[in-house]
């Protein structure tokens, strides 16, 4: 992954080395036109920004990577394990824009799916030989519920994909160094059988700090992923307030990046 620019926009570009067939990355706070403390490329809707100014935003990224905001398709996110399958062409997207979920995954050429984040990590999946896609939005309720891993049973479940073939990206968000839970995050992952201790280091009497991107990706290689075909960002959106939007730290001054990605026409 690497910082790079597109039209106006700033974003981290992954590139999954097997394919040519999509664009994806992840978005940074900067080149909108949000005023602070939401400067300047707040992509959330549901943050207390001016409504026309985030949808001027969400227009910029779109265009600068030659799609209207109509094809621009972000679920109304819940922290919860509803999956968005988009199978067929439609003329205006923008009605997803109500359907709650939060993992998108689709078959559609020209169509930019993604999710909002400030702390939670955006996943990115392809699979170059089907020509599917699906974002993922993983905070902790998402990662104990293994959403992750129940997006990649519905690529194959829906489109045919096999987990072997499939590449995946985890963006920035928050790390370890800066992500504090207490007992009921730690119960939640035991419930879901998730190996606690591989992914969350005991600091203080009932406080863990939790590593959000090993855990998902434990979880996407036990769903059949290769390790090497799983590229981690590393960069926590908490420590650089200067690239990235982090509830933790801005509370509700915080605006909203976005994990997004596409299959070109």
């Amino acid at each position: 992954m690497q910082m790079n620019r597109i039209g106006r926009i700033q974003y981290v570009e992954v590139d999954f080395p097997r394919s040519s067939s999509s664009t994806q990355g992840f978005t940074t706070r900067h080149e909108g036109v949000s005023r602070p403390p939401y400067n300047s490329l707040n992509l959330g809707m549901n943050t207390q920004d001016q409504q026309a100014t985030v949808e001027g935003n969400r227009s910029l990224l779109a265009r600068a990577f030659g799609v209207t905001q109509g094809a621009l398709v972000t679920p109304r996110q819940v922290h919860g394990c509803d999956i968005l399958v988009i199978n067929e062409p439609n003329e205006d997207f923008s009605h997803f824009l109500s359907v709650e979920g939060d993992a998108v995954i689709t078959n559609q050429p020209n169509v930019m799916i993604g999710v909002c984040v400030a702390d939670c990590a955006p996943i990115l999946l392809l699979d170059p030989v089907k020509n599917v896609i699906a974002v993922v939005h993983a905070g902790w309720k998402g990662t104990a519920a293994k959403l992750v891993s129940k997006t990649v049973a519905g690529m194959e479940s829906e489109f045919g994909s096999n987990p072997a073939t499939l590449q995946a990206a985890i963006g920035p968000c928050i790390q370890k160094c800066c992500y504090e839970v207490d007992e009921p995050v730690r119960k939640a992952f035991q419930q879901g059988g998730i190996a606690w201790d591989a992914c969350a280091e005991s600091t203080n009497p009932d406080k863990w700090q939790l590593d959000l991107s090993a855990a998902n990706r434990e979880l996407l290689m036990t769903a059949g992923l290769m390790a090497d075909e799983i590229q981690l960002s590393g960069q926590c959106v908490c420590c650089h307030s200067e690239q990235f939007f982090s509830y933790r730290r801005d509370k509700e001054e915080s605006g909203r990046q976005m994990g997004f990605i596409m299959l070109k026409g």
